[in-house]
């Protein structure tokens, strides 16, 4: 169960050492594995031996439920070519007179009853287990009706003011993309950066960030890749997004909402082979235990070797999740996770240096030897990233009637993560390949970013009226802690030097490296420092209040604010000195939204969020950063949002970002900075989801996005440069046809105009386009086909970079083959 705030906080204070949170996961995973299972497997070979009589529910047993959309992965059967999946439009569950009465109640309701009082009404069949995430949220094939991740209660999309896309289970199932920032392409003003080859980092709406990532709704802000394994969805959310998500979330978060165990009975079992040895088999079962409780199990196993020479991945996952319900009014979800995911790191090839010196007027380009992609600049013994995580969730969900409902949930994570690379870098040119194609320098370093995480939220949502206005009143509290180190060494080659020149037409590194700490080395600038090894620990108290308030059917009008209190500390331990520092903020959020009828809003929103001068990952303290007041994130936007049909759903938007107070180096200081950086970020964004004819499944998204420097953070990043990774266009459309019961089919087109591969403008990452699709068949009951084929006509391109000389280049044409079975 979840803790209560004093026992969260004593709870904290007592497993705040990493042993302490190893046991309790190790714990977790014992009970739930062993009962999960053993459950499973018991009720799987009773159900096989007592099969029920036609026209019963398979869970319990009784007459069969109300129909309720199901996702595919849910054993719902393929639907008929000629009409649309059926949508459950989501409203919350009457109980005990918790919410207030609606405006579109007619003044036909008294005769309606009447009528239907002479009528003989059939008796109700049982009531389900409970509502699965699809009839939750109105979700059908790519098309999403509402969420619960911008406002913490469930709402239609048509009434977040604010951009939002939401990823189905059936669209990245369909795609089959392997990684999450790959799926991100079809995200209009999402641009992906390339993390060092070692995590999942996101540039959204000109904001880069390797924290803004988040797991039903909790911080998963560790550096590492993750998989879709167990996701339902996966959301983003543009734009400032403190009052729902605290800290920084300047640009926009990435939340991924887990499957969870709803009563539905499935089986079902997937294995996959493709291009560069590809093999992934997966298994996702669950059903109800009882009527009180429901459990599922989700596993995976992945391993391949990678387009690009000497590289390989291999990970696999498994999630077990219970759900209790003591009564109707009450439901615990309890949930373990073991995820593990080892590769090669891989951080690109470097550009070349064109005559005259790379300059903002005379960029260069990446560099190709012999125009071969998969050509790797690392070395296949040393370059690796490797995580490992462990987390334990419980997450209570409670309705007191008379309008109040309450979520408690807590989240307990023990993330190892040790990466390591033999990549383009230092001397005269930080690797770059010379004027003369002749050589290029190579650098080397490892890095160890262990951390814990424990947070726990309260969430109240409240509906009520007061005379003839509506109100949805949302408030809670967060607390938090987070521990870890931070250790990095540098590599020393055999020359004795921490660079070793290298021949760009065979690039690759199968010598010694030596990695040492304590390493001083001083760069271009002439700033000298050492490797970095920090001990750190952070607090976070928070609370917010938003009130939704419905004025009249088409008006309503939001505010809210959400406090943060920041209390960071380290330790260097290079010099035993502790540093630390507290940020109290008050982050603000107002909108309007008007609705000229029903299925349409017109909306106007201001926000604003602030991220300490630590950063995203807030592992080190130094003299300079100590004495910064946070960056701020400021936001306008106005949009619309259009339900064409009940399954079709267009939004556009233009906005206004502007970023303040970024750490600006002090060149006659060394390790101090000046906080005037800032940089402004316009755009437009506009999509359409959804069903475009019973057979026809679409989405469409178009961005513009210009993000500009506005003050100086460098001698070379200056007012007017565009920001690193962002192209000015970027266009994505996938479409999906339903030809008959069996067969179905998809096209993809991915668009992105030219961008930069550093904030200097020196680099230019030409822009690419690129087609992806798939061929699906639905054979019978139980089996299923898929063939995906990602970039069709094998074009050569540049996908992200990390800095002017570590670029990355697109996959080449790739095919997979899926093969799943419903038990």
């Amino acid at each position: 169960m979840s803790l209560s705030v004093a026992g969260a906080i004593r709870a904290l204070r007592e497993n705040s050492q990493r042993r302490s949170i190893r046991q309790f996961l190790a714990a977790t995973s014992v009970v739930a594995v062993m009962s999960s299972l053993t459950v499973l497997a018991s009720l799987r070979a009773k159900a096989e031996t007592q099969a029920p009589a036609p026209g019963t529910n398979t869970t319990l047993g009784e007459a069969p439920a109300p129909a309720q959309p199901q996702s595919p992965n849910e054993s719902q059967p393929s639907q008929p070519a000629s009409q649309l999946p059926p949508i459950s439009v989501t409203a919350p569950e009457v109980k005990r007179n918790s919410a207030p009465p609606s405006r579109s109640a007619g003044a036909g309701g008294a005769r309606r009853r009447q009528q239907a009082a002479r009528q003989v009404q059939p008796q109700a069949g049982p009531k389900p287990f409970m509502q699965t995430q699809d009839a939750r949220t109105g979700t059908v094939g790519v098309y999403a009706n509402s969420t619960s991740v911008a406002t913490k209660t469930n709402t239609p999309l048509v009434n977040i003011p604010q951009s939002l896309s939401v990823l189905t289970r059936e669209f990245i199932t369909d795609q089959n993309f392997q990684n999450l920032t790959e799926i991100t392409r079809y995200v209009p003003g999402v641009a992906v950066h390339q993390g060092e080859g070692n995590r999942d980092e996101l540039v959204i709406r000109g904001v880069d960030s390797s924290a803004n990532f988040f797991v039903n709704g909790f911080r998963d802000d560790v550096q590492y890749f993750r998989d879709f394994y167990n996701a339902q969805s996966v959301e983003v959310l543009k734009g400032p997004s403190t009052l729902t998500f605290g800290r920084g979330a300047g640009g926009g978060i990435l939340n991924r909402t887990l499957k969870e165990a709803n009563g539905i009975t499935l089986y079902e079992a997937s294995a996959q082979t493709g291009s560069w040895g590809d093999r992934r088999v997966t298994l996702d079962a669950g059903q109800a235990i009882n009527e009180n409780v429901a459990a599922r199990v989700n596993v995976f196993y992945e391993g391949a070797d990678g387009f690009r020479d000497f590289t390989h991945l291999e990970r696999y996952g498994f999630n077990p999740t219970v759900t209790l319900k003591p009564d109707d009014d009450t439901k615990v979800k309890l949930s373990y996770e073991y995820f593990h995911d080892g590769r090669t790191a891989d951080r690109g090839n470097p550009s070349q240096t064109p005559v005259g010196g790379a300059t903002r007027f005379n960029p260069a380009a990446p560099f190709v030897p012999a125009g071969d992609y998969s050509t790797f600049f690392g070395s296949p013994s040393l370059n690796q990233a490797i995580a490992t995580v462990q987390t334990g969730m419980a997450i209570v969900d409670h309705d007191f009637g008379n309008g109040l409902t309450m979520r408690n949930g807590t989240i307990i994570a023990d993330y190892q993560k040790f990466y390591q690379n033999v990549y383009p870098g230092n001397g005269p040119l930080s690797g770059a390949v010379n004027v003369a194609d002749t050589a290029f320098n190579l650098a080397a370093y490892q890095h160890t970013t262990n951390r814990n995480n424990v947070f726990n939220q309260t969430d109240f949502v409240y509906r009520t009226a007061t005379g003839p206005a509506l109100h949805t009143i949302g408030f809670g509290t967060e607390f938090g802690r987070q521990t870890g180190i931070d250790v990095r060494n540098t590599g020393i080659f055999p020359n004795g030097t921490n660079t070793i020149v290298a021949n760009p037409f065979a690039p690759t590194y199968f010598g010694p490296v030596t990695f040492i700490h304590h390493f001083t080395a001083t760069n271009a600038d002439g700033v000298t420092a050492a490797d970095g090894n920090s001990k750190y620990l952070l607090n976070i108290e928070s609370a917010y209040a938003r009130d939704t308030v419905e004025i009249t059917r088409w008006v309503q009008l939001i505010g809210g604010a959400r406090f943060d209190r920041f209390d960071n500390s380290a330790l260097d331990m290079n010099t035993n000195i502790t540093r630390g520092r507290v940020d109290d903020k008050v982050s603000p959020m107002a909108a309007v939204i008007v609705k000229p009828i029903e299925t349409m809003s017109i909306y106007s929103m201001y926000s604003v969020s602030y991220l300490p001068a630590s950063g995203d990952q807030f592992s080190a303290l130094t003299p300079g950063t100590v004495i910064l007041q946070p960056q701020e994130f400021e936001m306008e936007e106005v949009g619309l949002k259009w339900n064409l049909n009940p399954k079709l759903l267009f939004s556009s938007a233009v906005y206004n970002l502007k970023r303040t107070n970024q750490p600006l180096a002090d060149p006659n200081n060394p390790g101090f900075f000046f906080p005037s950086g800032s940089s402004l970020t316009r755009g437009f964004e506009t999509t359409l989801v959804g069903y475009m004819t019973p057979a026809w499944q679409s989405s469409l998204a178009y961005a513009y996005t210009d993000a500009r420097i506005t003050s100086a953070t460098s001698p070379t990043i200056v007012p007017g440069n565009r920001v690193q990774l962002v192209p000015y266009n970027q266009f994505a459309w996938w479409n999906k046809y339903q030809i008959n019961s069996v067969w179905a089919a998809s096209l993809g087109i991915i668009y992105f105009s030219n961008s930069y591969a550093s904030s200097d403008d020196t680099v230019r990452l030409p822009g690419f386009v690129r087609f992806d699709a798939g061929l699906f068949a639905t054979i019978d009951e139980h089996w299923l086909a898929q063939l995906n084929i990602e970039n069709i006509f094998n074009r050569g391109y540049w996908t992200s970079a990390d800095a002017n000389n570590n670029i990355s280049p697109g996959q080449g044409r790739t095919v997979r083959l899926k093969a799943t079975y419903r038990f």
